[in-house]
């Protein structure tokens, strides 16, 4: 164990603020959800299965943040900010371009769109007229995350969390004035929630820009370096950055695939794992607050080739992840009991189904803190950039997915066992992360094979 106060120190203040950014971020759905709520099971499952899409979208942009921290966290541990600024703009890039092909896709056919999710009727007329609107938000979100995520890299973590807060204002808010018709606004219901998100997503995009183009003196990010093309920075993110992106993208088809399988158990389970979902996200923000802070602090490490400090790192980690899991597994548990005051408006059947479903997850979040962490704020920090990858093929395609769907299409089993089929893998994938982790192989400085490849062309 690492006995250097100045560790816990820096993973604290890189994992609060991050940790806060997520709270935030989940707490503007938990709004739209419990406000969307006094609508009736129809529009929860409308925003539900439309959201589907959008967490695809969110698992790229996470991916192409991870795979900006995996590279340019290296760099900023040799200081080398021309390198980071590089990175930053092939990011920047990516996500403008993906963001531009799912909006027009979306706009273009949502009912076909939203039909791979629900086929219920009802559900299908709530989710394309709530998605019509949302699409509008998937270029400024992936922009303003590349934005937040490159100062993250360099140990700016704060303007996420303040971001985050702003959203979250600016977000119940608006639903307010625009779910409700409150002030004179005009009464939207289902629309306005959608529209209250779009405003919020813009101001988002608008503070990251003025904070990174006037305030930052780390970076130092100008416009042309977002459009600059410099092909052996561009290489190294596709060797390197692309199997993270993949591996994130990966996990969103999952996420969505486990929304089409939940999307035919009924409209009162579908609703129920909205809930248990939404709670869930917003107690374990601790979990994938530190597990970003640990990737930035290994690959920083890593760049700074001071091998023996990242073993020692890795270990105290992992005990960290486990300490954190235990006492997340308790809040989840703990959270059942205020479901039905939460949730006041919703069906006692779906209130129970929803408090069901927490009682899974407070077990498998033990598996979901330490192997996540490990696999991706350790392994894949320190150069391994294509294991998790290939792990998440195998347990995803190969057991979730299949197992679930004999479980809820073969033998009809109840929602509870459903949904622990698709959580399985967060339990079944520590026995891999304990092996992978701890044999030392993934410590990769990909700067210097970078160099080398210079070199020996």
């Amino acid at each position: 164990m690492v006995r250097e106060k100045a560790f816990y120190t820096n993973l604290a203040l890189l994992s609060l603020p991050i940790a806060a950014q997520n709270i935030l971020t989940f707490l503007v759905g938990l709004a739209d959800n419990v406000m969307v709520s006094r609508l009736g099971e129809a529009a929860v499952s409308g925003i539900f299965v439309a959201n589907q899409i959008t967490t695809l979208l969110q698992m790229f942009v996470t991916g192409l943040a991870a795979a900006l921290t995996v590279l340019a966290a290296q760099y900023w541990g040799k200081r080398d900010t021309a390198a980071v600024r590089s990175i930053v703009g092939i990011a920047f890039r990516f996500g403008l371009a993906v963001g531009a092909v799912l909006f027009a896709a979306v706009s273009l056919f949502p009912y076909r769109a939203i039909g791979l999710f629900t086929n219920d009727p009802a559900a299908l007329e709530a989710g394309v007229a709530y998605i019509r609107i949302l699409a509008w938000t998937y270029i400024p979100f992936c922009l303003s995350s590349v934005l937040i995520a490159a100062m993250r890299t360099v140990e700016a973590v704060r303007l996420g969390a303040v971001v985050a807060a702003m959203a979250l204002v600016l977000n119940v808010v608006f639903n307010w004035l625009l779910i409700f018709g409150k002030l004179g606004f005009p009464r939207l219901g289902l629309r306005g929630a959608a529209w209250a998100t779009l405003l919020s997503r813009l101001c988002e995009l608008a503070v990251a820009a003025v904070y990174v183009w006037r305030f930052d003196r780390k970076l130092r990010l100008r416009l042309r370096d977002l459009f600059a093309f410099r092909s052996p920075f561009t290489r190294d993110f596709l060797r390197y950055g692309l199997p993270v992106i993949a591996g994130d993208l990966l996990w969103g088809l999952n996420m969505a695939t486990q929304g089409g399988i939940v999307g035919r158990l009924g409209v009162v389970s579908v609703s129920a794992v909205s809930i248990a979902n939404t709670v869930f996200s917003i107690i374990s923000v601790g979990l994938y607050g530190t597990r970003d802070a640990s990737a930035i602090v290994i690959g920083k490490t890593v760049g700074s080739g001071d091998v023996p400090r990242v073993k020692l790192y890795a270990k105290t980690l992992q005990v960290v992840y486990l300490l954190l899991g235990l006492f997340t597994g308790l809040l989840v548990f703990a959270s059942r009991y205020a479901i039905p005051f939460v949730y006041s408006g919703m069906e006692p059947e779906t209130i129970a189904l929803a408090q069901q479903l927490l009682s899974v997850l407070s077990v498998t979040v033990l598996g979901t803190a330490y192997q996540m962490s490990v696999l991706t704020g350790i392994v894949r920090a320190g150069g391994a950039t294509r294991f998790v990858l290939y792990n998440d093929l195998i347990f995803v395609w190969g057991v979730v997915i299949p197992s679930a769907m004999v479980a809820a299409f073969v033998f009809h089993a109840p929602t509870w066992v459903v949904f622990a089929c698709l959580k399985c893998d967060q339990i079944l994938k520590c026995a891999v992360a304990v092996v992978k982790v701890n044999r030392f192989r993934w410590i990769r400085d990909l700067t210097q094979e970078r160099q080398a490849g210079e070199e020996a062309t």
